[in-house]
């Protein structure tokens, strides 16, 4: 028998369907997402699932998070196959509220992250961009009152960001991250990847390509920078403009000392008009 996943779009009936949970006595995971679901999306669910007797995933394309110049008009928009995927993996609600929800026209109070929103990395290139994810998703967890919450480790500076807000607000909700997903090649999965041409996609695994190459002569006592320029030079190489490839503090993100642990690496660049994201951790 198909599962007929539940489907709101007003507080009102989402907080009914909450109540209705907690009157129970289950607990709550949310999957904050923007659709477009793949692969990684429904690992982050199934994640979910083993760790909440609920999970509730929203999809809601948040504006705040774009600047005037990028894709949120052509970003992609499938909710009736999003529904039909997470029916099938029998998640229990899908919260899906409209912009004019999120942000009615006399909407005046935003969140302002610093701390690992600031330390040079997405923020650089994306300045806007963590303001709108921590305003965001400080309504979503508010809306739906999770005892956890589910993010990729593909958008790690995120992670750290909306971690640290939890922390600092002091907000009652786990923060969990789930691992990254990636395509056999390596190319780790996102909605962007969808942009890609024919002959980018075929360049496009050279960004893990060269975050293991790096991980594994740094691991071996290779001078970080020497590392990181070798890998900056492979990226170019295979067609792509580099924003950075970085190794920093895995917890706090700032620059690392010569023997700092644990690390993470992480990359940023554009090929043709497809910017993507990647990193991995070293211990």
């Amino acid at each position: 028998m198909t599962h007929r996943i539940g489907t709101v779009r007003t507080l009102s009936r989402l907080r009914r369907a909450i109540a209705n949970f907690r009157e129970a006595g289950e607990t709550i995971a949310l999957v904050p997402t923007m659709g477009a679901l793949h692969e990684g999306h429904l690992s982050l669910v199934r994640l979910a699932q083993r760790r909440a007797d609920r999970a509730v995933v929203s999809i809601f394309v948040n504006p705040t998070q774009f600047a005037p110049h990028e894709d949120l008009a052509t970003y992609p928009r499938t909710f009736a196959a999003d529904l039909a995927a997470l029916s099938h993996l029998r998640a229990d609600l899908v919260w899906a509220p409209g912009a004019d929800l999120m942000y009615p026209a006399d909407f005046a109070t935003r969140i302002a992250p610093e701390g690992p929103a600031l330390v040079g990395l997405e923020d650089r290139f994306r300045p806007h961009f963590f303001g709108g994810v921590a305003t965001v998703v400080a309504k979503l967890l508010l809306q739906c009152l999770p005892d956890i919450a589910v993010f990729g480790e593909k958008d790690y500076q995120q992670l750290m960001v909306v971690t640290q807000m939890v922390k600092d607000l002091a907000v009652p909700v786990k923060i969990i991250g789930g691992r990254t997903v990636r395509e056999q090649d390596g190319l780790a999965m996102s909605s962007r990847n969808a942009y890609l041409s024919a002959s980018e996609r075929a360049a496009a695994p050279a960004l893990y390509r060269v975050l293991r190459r790096c991980a594994e002569t740094i691991g071996d006592g290779q001078d970080v920078d020497v590392a990181l320029a070798d890998g900056r030079a492979d990226i170019e190489r295979s067609g792509f403009a580099v924003d950075y490839l970085e190794a920093r503090h895995a917890h706090t993100l700032k620059p690392i000392g010569a023997r700092e642990r644990p690390l993470r690496l992480l990359v940023a660049a554009r090929i043709g008009s497809t910017r993507l994201i990647d990193n991995i951790g070293i211990p």
